[in-house]
């Protein structure tokens, strides 16, 4: 799938209707390849998966290519489809340069023809005078007579070769279309897990910390940017929301507590600025498993160094800022889910 164009979820949708019904039409042989292949292109363009669009149309109307020869990127994708195949050269000087790569052109529907023309042309080729018993043609009901030897052989040689393409073109529209289909199945059972978590977040969130609403929606506007810097102001977002947690919750204090950190006991401050260290307190306060406590004081404790260090860089100019939107994207979703948990411990 495109990564700077993700599909919409009405897009995502219909591409798993559309990825179960070829997969029955191939299963079932229920429609020509050719039209099978028009339909694994629409499923491409739902992705938004753009090389893969192409090489299906290029499937469909053949591979183009000029007096001097395919063009570098209609051969990459006519490589990425698996059309490429090695060639020994009988005149080659050099034995290093016997075995060239070629690919061939040929649409799903003119294999199809090849296999067609040949199974008549090895019917047509026999000899008169001794036409000796006929047999079934090994690719239909056409029978094949005793006779032309040398034709026959060449036919039945040149439907081979198109019969092992087209069964290769059959088998990469179904590997495509079936990773797709399992994919967005996946997709579909995590964002239904997620949606039901978001109900019960979205309401903690909006009781207790009605302010970091906005800051989620500013984060989340924030992701949906192609510039590096409002990525980073994404993640600035999660650390003022996890401040404005940890006001909520436990306010500062000059206490000096033990509190467990990944399993073992340590003395911290809770001051205004020890804003993790106030987090764990709180859950250490709330929570009687120390599994949970050890899981949220771990995650925490990641999460807010991590965060600290990125807004320090940036207050310095430094360039240790976030170099991706997917790891934008999870500090935002980390936050999110480490906010409800704790929320959750609220009597």
């Amino acid at each position: 799938m495109s990564e700077s164009i993700p599909p919409t979820r009405q897009a995502l949708a219909e591409a798993l209707a559309l990825s179960t019904e070829i997969l029955r039409n191939l299963e079932l042989s229920e429609l020509q390849l050719t039209n099978i292949a028009l339909k694994a292109s629409r499923l491409a363009r739902l992705l938004n998966d753009f090389d893969t669009q192409k090489i299906l149309e290029y499937e469909v109307a053949g591979y183009p290519s000029t007096p001097d020869g395919v063009p570098p990127d209609v051969y990459r994708l006519a490589r990425l489809a698996g059309r490429e195949f090695s060639q020994r050269d009988q005149f080659a000087i050099v034995k290093a340069e016997a075995s060239k790569k070629y690919i061939y052109l040929d649409s799903i529907e003119s294999l199809e023809q090849q296999i067609r023309n040949s199974e008549f042309a090895i019917a047509a080729a026999r000899d008169p005078e001794n036409p000796g018993p006929p047999r079934k043609s090994p690719f239909g009901n056409v029978e094949l007579i005793p006779g032309n030897v040398v034709e026959r052989t060449t036919r039945l040689k040149e439907a081979q070769q198109a019969a092992q393409r087209l069964a290769s073109r059959r088998n990469f529209i179904y590997q495509y279309v079936l990773g797709k289909h399992y994919e967005l199945k996946f997709s579909g059972i995590a964002d239904d897990i997620f949606s039901r978590i978001r109900g019960a977040v979205d309401a903690a969130i909006g009781q207790a910390l009605p302010e970091s609403v906005k800051r989620l929606s500013a984060a989340y506007e924030n992701l949906r940017s192609d510039n590096p810097e409002d990525w980073s102001n994404a993640v600035h977002s999660c650390r003022r929301i996890l401040r404005d947690l940890a006001d909520a919750i436990f306010p500062s204090t000059n206490e000096i507590r033990e509190i467990r950190i990944e399993g073992r006991a340590q003395r911290v401050k809770l001051g205004a600025e020890n804003y993790v260290n106030r987090i764990m307190a709180f859950v250490a306060d709330n929570s009687d498993s120390e599994r949970f406590q050890d899981i949220v004081g771990s995650q925490i404790g990641f999460l807010g160094n991590r965060l600290d260090s990125i807004v320090e860089a940036a207050n310095k100019g430094t360039h240790d800022t976030i170099v991706s939107r997917e790891e934008a994207d999870r500090y935002v979703v980390y936050t999110y889910l480490l906010v409800g948990d704790v929320l959750a411990l609220l009597k």
